[in-house]
């Protein structure tokens, strides 16, 4: 485990988040700082509220939320930013079923499910751009 200069792990180096806790996560990224009794509610999967606490208590352990403790009620923040996370996620993703290859990941996710014309539009500009990268 890499620590930084303040013992807490590097966020390069932070653990796959589960499903669970990627909703989490989501909840964080779309409410900004939320104590427990938010995210709970917002999660509406059935859980119940310890369950919530103590995932966001192992959490907090593996470095993907900080806790901030000024308050009564204790309020979580994502230690990291959805990109980063979503990026993450994504380079595990293509190394260990794409064999590195991002255009097979494209392809792939392209054919499993319809693609609206403005998402296509996006991806055009997007290719384009990196296309204009490469050339000399």
């Amino acid at each position: 485990m890499l620590l930084d200069v303040e013992g807490a792990m590097s966020e390069s180096k932070l653990p796959r988040p589960t499903d669970a806790e990627l909703a989490i996560l989501r909840v964080l990224w779309a409410r900004g700082p939320s104590t427990v009794r938010e995210v709970h509610e917002a999660l509406q999967d059935g859980s119940g509220y310890t369950t919530v606490l103590k995932m966001m208590q192992i959490m907090t352990e593996k470095g993907l939320v900080v806790r901030d403790e000024a308050q009564r009620a204790h309020v979580y923040s994502s230690r990291v930013t959805q990109q980063k996370t979503q990026r993450q996620l994504v380079t595990d993703l293509v190394e260990r079923a794409f064999g590195g290859s991002p255009a097979q990941l494209a392809m792939q996710a392209l054919s499993t499910k319809k693609t609206s014309p403005e998402e296509l539009a996006e991806l055009r500009r997007l290719l384009d751009s990196l296309e204009q990268e490469v050339e000399p």
